[in-house]
């Protein structure tokens, strides 16, 4: 699996319009002396099944070259970038899923009464409004008009924060992107938390379980949730496996340093070993992550184990 994507990753770089020498040059231009050389340094002027077949040995021996743009090994760039994305991501990710789960199982219950609806109608509007319209909507109203959080970046680049100070900072400095992606995540979750539970709830399992007297709370939580979770867990799942890539377009919004706003730089700037990169680390991760998904599975699930 891991090979056919990079192979599709190569054909859709090489398809792609523009010039990675083009761009490196700027208006000026380079000599054709300079585009010969790079050329024959980045392995340019070879033929391009050549080319593929370095790139894939590359690849899958975690040899991801050096980028065009920054003259720095790849694995090192993104390692460095890395860091910044988890820290927004997986935080928004477990609020999103805590959210998600909850409020899902409440309105599961309460199918069509006043507070489904307005749940209903929240996480229609999460999954469907734009993530950069939601996060210019935020910049608007608690960075321009309030004041009260920064516009965007990871820290204060005009103090030299130390301690608890930068902790501070950091922190604040999470709260829009992070609201955005929470936002997001935990509308994808309610909904499928709540169609899930809602079918599982008129199970006759279910029913025989009250009629024998359990605690609703036990009902709940022991029998209905644990069969619930499987669809809530291949959402979470893929989610994960794409964590590598970063929240893209939030990044790119609130100027994030993760991988995220790299992989636009990156595509903006035809920096293709840097891309390829990128690809291949989120390649991976959804691979490993299939494969966790398939494992909570048989965890949570009897039937699955036994089958």
């Amino acid at each position: 699996m891991i090979l056919v994507v990079v192979l599709f990753c190569f054909t859709v770089i090489q398809l792609a319009p523009g010039d990675p020498l083009t761009l490196l040059g700027g208006s000026d231009g380079i000599t054709p002396e300079q585009e010969a050389m790079l050329k024959e340094e980045w392995g340019l002027d070879e033929p391009l099944a050549k080319q593929c077949l370095t790139y894939c040995k590359q690849m899958l021996t975690f040899n991801l070259g050096t980028s065009y743009r920054q003259s720095r090994p790849v694995t090192d760039i993104i390692l460095e970038r890395l860091p910044a994305t988890l820290l927004l991501m997986l935080p928004a990710l477990a609020i999103a899923v805590f959210l998600g789960v909850r409020v899902g199982m409440y309105c599961s219950r309460h199918m069509h009464t006043l507070g489904d609806n307005i749940a209903t109608i929240f996480a229609l509007a999460g999954y469907s409004v734009p993530l950069f319209w939601v996060g210019q909507m935020l910049i608007l109203i608690f960075s321009m008009k309030l004041g009260w959080l920064p516009v965007s970046g990871m820290t204060d680049v005009r103090q030299n924060y130390t301690g608890f100070a930068l902790v501070w900072d950091v922190f604040k400095h999470l709260i829009l992107p992070g609201s955005c992606l929470v936002f997001y995540y935990s509308a994808m979750i309610l909904r499928v938390t709540r169609t899930k539970m809602s079918e599982v709830l008129q199970s006759d399992y279910i029913k025989t379980a009250r009629a024998k007297g359990l605690p609703e709370r036990r009902v709940i939580r022991g029998h209905a949730l644990r069969n619930a979770l499987a669809p809530v867990i291949t959402v979470v799942g893929m989610e994960l496996g794409s964590m590598v890539m970063g929240a893209t377009v939030v990044e790119s919004v609130f100027g994030y340093p993760g991988t995220g706003r790299l992989i636009y730089d990156a595509v903006a700037k035809r920096d293709y070993p840097l891309i390829a990169g990128m690809f291949f680390f989120i390649s991976v991760m959804v691979i490993v992550a299939n494969i966790l998904v398939d494992i909570l599975y048989a965890v949570i699930d009897p039937q699955v184990r036994y089958n």
